[in-house]
C-alpha cells in the first residue's frame, strides 16, 4: 500500500493553485456541486499522481481530478453566501439578448461555451436567457435540455449555499419569470 503523499509534486513556483480537503464541498463546471470524498494516488504511465475524488450530490457520479489540474479543468469553491445577491441580479436583468435574433443551433453553442465556464453568474444568465425566450416561444429540444441543466446546476448550488430546499429555490427563480398574461389575448371585449 502506498499512501506516499506528493502534494509537492507540482513544484512550478508562483502557481497558486486551490488545494481542497475531504469534505469540502466545490463545483465542477457542467456538473455541479460536489464533496471532495477522498484523495487518492494512482500511477497513470509510470507516474504517480494525486486525484481527488469527487462524488456529485445530485446524481452521485464520481469524478477523477487531477490535483495539479484543477484550474484547468474549472473546479471551483462553491459561492460565498453574500454573493447570492449577485447572482440574482443577473437573472432579474432585462436588455435584449443576442441570443434572440440567432438561429437555435448558434444559440445552443454560444449557451454551451457558458455553462462549460463553471460560472453561477454564467449559468445564470444561460438560465434567464433560455426563461425569457421560452416566455415568447417554445424552445427546440436542445435549448430545453441546457434550461433544464442551467436550472439544476443554480438551484443545487444556490439551495447548497443558503441550506434550503431545493423547491424553494426553484420557486424563487420561476417568480422572476411570470409567464405571459392571458389578457393579452383574451377577446372578451368589455
Amino acid at each position: 500500500m502506498n499512501k506516499k503523499k506528493v502534494k509537492d509534486k507540482a513544484e512550478t513556483p508562483n502557481q497558486d493553485v486551490r488545494e481542497f480537503k475531504v469534505g469540502d464541498l466545490a463545483v465542477y463546471p457542467a456538473h455541479g456541486v460536489g464533496r471532495i470524498n477522498s484523495i487518492e494516488s494512482r500511477i497513470i504511465n509510470g507516474e504517480e499522481h494525486d486525484f481527488y475524488m469527487m462524488k456529485i450530490l445530485e446524481n452521485e457520479m464520481t469524478i477523477m481530478i487531477p490535483t495539479w489540474n484543477v484550474e484547468q479543468v474549472g473546479l471551483r469553491d462553491v459561492i460565498d453566501k453574500k454573493d447570492i445577491p449577485k447572482v440574482y441580479e443577473v437573472m432579474e436583468k432585462r436588455e435584449p439578448s443576442p441570443g434572440e435574433t440567432q438561429t437555435w443551433n448558434r444559440r445552443y453553442r454560444e449557451y454551451m461555451d457558458k455553462i462549460k465556464t463553471g460560472s453561477l453568474y454564467d449559468v445564470a444568465e444561460v438560465y434567464r436567457d433560455l426563461s425569457l425566450l421560452k416566455l415568447t416561444k417554445d424552445l427546440s429540444f436542445g435549448e430545453r435540455k441546457l434550461y433544464d441543466t442551467a436550472q439544476n446546476l443554480l438551484v443545487m448550488e444556490l439551495s447548497t449555499v443558503r441550506n434550503t430546499s431545493e423547491q424553494a429555490i426553484i420557486s424563487e427563480m420561476e417568480l422572476l419569470f411570470p409567464p405571459k398574461k392571458p389578457e393579452d389575448t383574451d377577446d372578451s371585449g368589455e
